[in-house]
């Protein structure tokens, strides 16, 4: 009875060794308990922030946004500003789980390290998703890294379940990177060619280096800088990623851009406000103007409202690969988009002379 007794209180050593001296649940599992618990959190700072950032710090019209803005309407531009970033976390962890735990077995615990502790507990369907979704979702110049990704993730979690299969390792690790690696220079390099010619560097490496790494990492690294680098990584990714996601998402307009045409019922338009519609009310249209300020239009003065449509992304890069533009997503190909026409006057502020200008013929994109 006394062993039994002895036997409960002594602690099970850790995967590495070492004794868990932590009573009750694990290292991997408290720190997952936190994780659960901090991440829904973030997107309500990320939502707070934009608002205080949409109310130029201004704390009565932040409560006024608050107000009348539509939680749906919040969430929506979350969710479309940021739907890249749930398979970029996936996968990257997922391959830096996968590097330790062939490379340094000994060292993968998942009742010490969260990042083993999820990779064991990420099944296979959910890595398919995150792909597919970044296929969708990414741009163009940001395929050849998704690609890489993919590749190594079959390699190593070939690697780890038929260890004793070495034909189906040859094919994984060697054969299928070196020939899609092939097909993607073919295809690629007429782009990252053009992108040199154009001064940029950076599109370039997009489109040339990730094929090559994938042969890099379809096996294990070195066992002593294994733990260490894997470590490392998978800290930048949890750093830097919520960092670009707010960044991002503050850049996302969340009302609708109108120009209110205000005038007397029977005279002349003598000013457009130009702004975000925030409501209208049975009295008041209320418009939040570019300088941040809040406009309170009685609803009898207001003559007229135009929705003016969103100018799009300023595209950066000037390459494109056989048509395809390398900042464009296969969404962007998919969904068929509102043609851009002439702005009208009034969107930029403009009291038209005579009228509303007449509708004019899209432009060709």
């Amino acid at each position: 009875m006394a062993v039994g007794e002895v036997g409960a209180a002594v602690s099970e050593p850790a995967g590495d060794g070492r004794p868990d001296r932590r009573p009750g649940t694990r290292p991997a599992q408290q720190a997952q308990q936190w994780l659960l618990t901090l991440l829904p959190a973030f997107p309500v700072l990320l939502l707070v922030l934009r608002l205080w950032r949409l109310s130029r710090q201004d704390m009565p019209t932040m409560l006024l946004l608050v107000q009348y803005v539509s939680p749906l309407g919040l969430l929506s531009a979350l969710l479309i500003a940021l739907v890249w970033a749930f398979p970029l976390v996936v996968l990257v962890l997922g391959l830096l789980g996968r590097l330790l735990q062939v490379s340094a077995p000994e060292r993968f615990d998942t009742e010490r390290s969260l990042l083993a502790y999820g990779t064991t507990r990420t099944p296979g369907w959910v890595l398919v998703a995150a792909v597919g979704l970044a296929a969708l979702t990414w741009q163009l110049r940001f395929l050849p890294l998704l690609v890489m990704l993919a590749l190594a993730l079959l390699a190593l979690r070939t690697r780890h379940r038929h260890p004793d299969r070495p034909l189906r390792l040859l094919v994984t690790g060697l054969l299928v990177p070196v020939a899609v690696a092939a097909g993607a220079y073919a295809w690629l390099a007429p782009a990252a060619v053009s992108a040199l010619r154009l001064g940029e560097p950076a599109t370039a490496l997009l489109l040339l280096v990730p094929p090559a790494g994938v042969a890099v990492l379809t096996g294990p690294l070195p066992r002593r800088i294994a733990p260490g680098l894997t470590r490392a990584l998978a800290y930048a990714v949890a750093g830097v990623v919520p960092v670009v996601m707010g960044v991002v998402f503050l850049r996302v307009p969340l009302l609708p851009a109108v120009a209110v045409e205000v005038g007397p019922e029977a005279g002349p338009v003598r000013e457009v406000v130009r702004g975000q519609a925030v409501t209208v009310t049975d009295r008041m249209t209320i418009v939040l103007d570019r300088r941040g300020e809040v406009r309170f239009l009685p609803n009898d003065q207001v003559r007229g409202q135009l929705l003016c449509p969103d100018p799009g992304r300023i595209p950066i890069s000037r390459v494109d690969v056989y048509g395809w533009h390398v900042e464009d997503t296969a969404l962007d190909w998919m969904m068929p988009r509102q043609p851009v026409g002439e702005p009208d006057p009034r969107c930029v502020g403009r009291v038209p002379l005579n009228g509303p200008p007449p509708a004019r013929p899209p432009l060709p994109r």
